[in-house]
């Protein structure tokens, strides 16, 4: 019996001797009388960068805003509000609290209050043509705003802003933060369905923070410079940008891999085919995720024409998505929501949950000749991804199929 191994996406010569050596050491142990081949086609079908990386930003050592620039602080600090949208109130409080000598008047009504009235109202008002109005409806953002607005007001960050506020400077800042709340809450509900620019988004800021009586971000803002170098070292966005070409060119051989597959998979199928016709003897052909997904393809297709080889008596996936493939449509072997050809081999299906490139082919294929198998290598994704062959009781539930294939 021929044993096929197909490696997966990312693997390139180094890798794959440490994969095939693990291979053929976990079957040929278990299966002493089969022959072990395998097919290395990351150099001749993966992908390469044609252009050396030219279509990356920032790859050929130029940069964008730097740390310090005020355009590049704004970003950080709206990323920092998009995750927390209160956040910016709740230090507004602490340094209020703060600033508080203890030796305000019993009974006086704390400025702050005013904003909370002002913002009370604004829930009153109904949509009109006004420019703050027909700006949210520019920006997708007109029915997450009255939620918005409900949100930020309910808040204990700023009921306990607006009972500190004992001062003109502090409640100026509280109306301009306050309006950044209402505005990165609107944003944050909105989520994906919001088309708005940086200068829409700060004129909404302006709009409503007049409407609350105070003006956008000024100068001298201490929730700014508290929060603006807090956000520059807590989100990702300046890591990104320092980091976006090195991240690219290293994911290229995983992600580029399956980009070319599915557009040019041609070729890495007519090599499998020709190493499955090359033997009469009985196959099995075990694939690894990208592996697993060519494996599918040209069994399907295979299937349904005439072949110039017997059908594997065993197709083993490890780690494969060629089932999520096949539910979103995008299977090459198999048209949308079609069964599995009569012709096709027994399907064994390996994956581990912690793997986030694995999926299950039980609930995709109703099929008796479909089998599910669960494995653990007690390792978080990435690491769970490639720790497949080291699982004995993997395997042995391979031994244990291949057995019942004969």
């Amino acid at each position: 019996m021929r044993l096929i191994f197909v490696h997966g996406t990312g693997v390139r010569r180094e890798r794959y001797e440490q994969l095939s050596a693990l291979v053929f050491s976990g079957l040929s142990g278990r299966i002493p009388d089969a022959e072990v081949v395998s097919c290395y086609w990351g150099d001749d079908f993966g992908a390469t960068l044609a252009a050396g990386g030219a279509s990356i930003p920032g790859f050929d050592g130029t940069r964008g805003a730097a740390v310090g620039d005020p355009l590049n602080q704004a970003t950080a600090e709206w990323q920092l509000l998009l995750m927390d949208p209160l956040c910016e109130l709740r230090v507004l409080a602490e340094l209020a609290a703060a600033d508080d000598d203890g030796l305000g008047m019993p009974g006086v009504r704390p400025l702050g209050e005013e904003i909370a009235d002002r913002l009370a109202r604004l829930l009153g008002d109904q949509p009109g043509r006004d420019e703050l109005s027909l700006l949210l409806e520019a920006t997708c953002l007109l029915a997450h705003y009255p939620g918005a607005i409900q949100e930020v007001a309910d808040s204990v960050e700023f009921a306990d802003a607006c009972a500190k506020a004992s001062d003109g400077p502090t409640v100026r800042e509280l109306a301009a933060i306050s309006a950044r709340a209402v505005v990165a809450q609107a944003l944050y509900a909105a989520a994906d369905e919001a088309l708005c620019t940086g200068d829409e988004r700060d004129r909404l800021v302006d709009l409503l923070s007049a409407r609350l009586g105070g003006t956008g971000r000024f100068p001298g803002s201490r929730v700014g410079v508290i929060l603006g170098t807090l956000a520059l070292r807590l989100t990702t966005q300046p890591a990104l940008d320092f980091w976006r070409a090195p991240l690219t060119k290293r994911s290229v051989p995983a992600l580029g891999d399956i980009l070319r597959y599915q557009t040019r998979g041609g070729p890495l199928r007519d090599r499998l085919e020709g190493l499955i016709a090359a033997s009469a003897e009985p196959t099995v052909v075990i694939g690894h995720s990208l592996g697993g997904i060519a494996l599918v393809d040209l069994l399907a297709l295979t299937a349904i024409r005439p072949s110039p080889f017997p059908m594997p008596r065993l197709l083993v996936t490890v780690g494969s998505q060629a089932p999520f493939l096949h539910e979103l449509g995008a299977l090459t072997g198999l048209p949308p929501t079609a069964a599995l050809p009569p012709e096709f081999p027994r399907w064994l299906n390996i994956f581990d949950r912690k793997d986030l490139l694995a999926y299950r082919a039980e609930p995709v294929f109703p099929d008796p000749r479909v089998t599910d198998h669960e494995v653990s290598s007690r390792q978080p994704f990435p690491l769970s991804h490639g720790a497949y062959w080291k699982l004995d009781a993997m395997y042995e539930r391979i031994a244990e199929e291949i057995e019942a294939s004969k």
